[in-house]
């Protein structure tokens, strides 16, 4: 049974992921993994990207620092020219802190999330060359991801011209730990690449953003420049704390569903795996740490707006 459910080809995912896997007793998901892990976009994610109305997209800044920013835009702004390409007809606003983050050949991570109907699927791979200025993604990695934890929502669009401000800062003002504390969603950029290695991993490598979400406290602002957050089962892929493990560095989104404002932070991160007090194996619940470095409100950083639906699945 075993020899017939080993993987055959090149593990989808890094030593990180792996050592996470094992260590969280997810060991069988290398047997399956890499049917649902693919190289290119099937077509009903190609489908599903081109009916979106956004994108969460990670990636890194000139000094190498994680951030992950919202790309919005009119009916069919995302298109997939082919299975191994994305094209996202849209950049940040001025003052974003990816404003000049996705430079030719950088990783990048993209979320596609559908909060009204709660699908989400993600595309992780590298800048390519436009002519057009669109951002081209060339497929390193494709997937989907199941719906827990997504809150339900619907949007409409604001049809004024956004006149985008940012401020940076250190330290959350009270306003913004308020914000954090009240949330039920955001979103997490992580990434890993070994510039020495080479080979079948190297598809494994690159951004990843992924969604997060739960009931409303469910992170903790510790201090002004400290959150915490659980880690909450789902797909047990692990490739955020498997980035985190190998690359502390990490960048959160908190958006202003309300008001279209965007929230960034860049930092490190730190997992916490809790144990069981009676076996000293790793409890199923985890936390995860943030130690912020620098922050970025962006007003009016986007035309959409969102309205609760029915809550989140957890």
């Amino acid at each position: 049974m075993f020899e017939r459910n080993r993987p055959t080809g090149p593990s989808p995912f890094h030593r990180g992921e792996r050592r996470i896997q094992e260590r969280l007793g997810a060991r069988d998901v290398e047997s399956w993994a890499g049917r649902a892990i693919r190289g290119f976009m099937p077509d009903q994610h190609r489908e599903f990207f081109s009916a979106l109305p956004f994108v969460v997209v990670s990636a890194r800044d000139r000094a190498g620092r994680p951030w992950a920013t919202l790309l919005e835009g009119d009916e069919g702004f995302v298109t997939s020219p082919e299975a191994t390409r994305l094209r996202i007809a849209a950049r940040p606003v001025s003052g974003d802190a990816l404003e000049e983050g996705f430079a030719l050949g950088a990783d990048l991570g993209v979320l596609g999330i559908e909060p009204a109907t709660r699908r989400r699927n993600r595309v992780n791979g590298r800048v390519l060359p436009a002519a057009d200025g669109a951002l081209t993604l060339a497929v390193d990695q494709s997937f989907g991801n199941c719906p827990q934890h997504i809150r339900e929502r619907r949007h409409t669009r604001v049809e004024t011209p956004l006149s985008p401000s940012s401020r940076r800062g250190k330290d959350l003002n009270e306003a913004q730990m308020s914000w954090i504390a009240a949330a039920d969603t955001f979103f997490i950029a992580s990434g890993y690449r070994d510039a020495e290695s080479s080979g079948e991993e190297d598809r494994t490598f690159g951004m990843d953003v992924s969604h997060r979400g739960g009931e409303p406290g469910f992170v903790e602002v510790v201090t002004p420049r400290e959150i915490r957050f659980p880690d909450f089962a789902g797909n047990r892929f692990y490739n955020t704390l498997g980035n985190i493990l190998l690359d502390p560095r990490a960048g959160l989104l908190f958006i202003d569903f309300s008001a279209g404002r965007l929230l960034q932070l860049t930092g490190r991160a730190r997992i916490d795996f809790g144990l069981d007090e009676d076996s000293g194996e790793a409890m199923a619940s985890r936390t995860v740490t943030f130690a912020i470095e620098e922050i970025v409100e962006v007003s009016d950083g986007s035309r959409l707006r969102w309205e609760d639906g029915a809550g989140s699945d957890s």
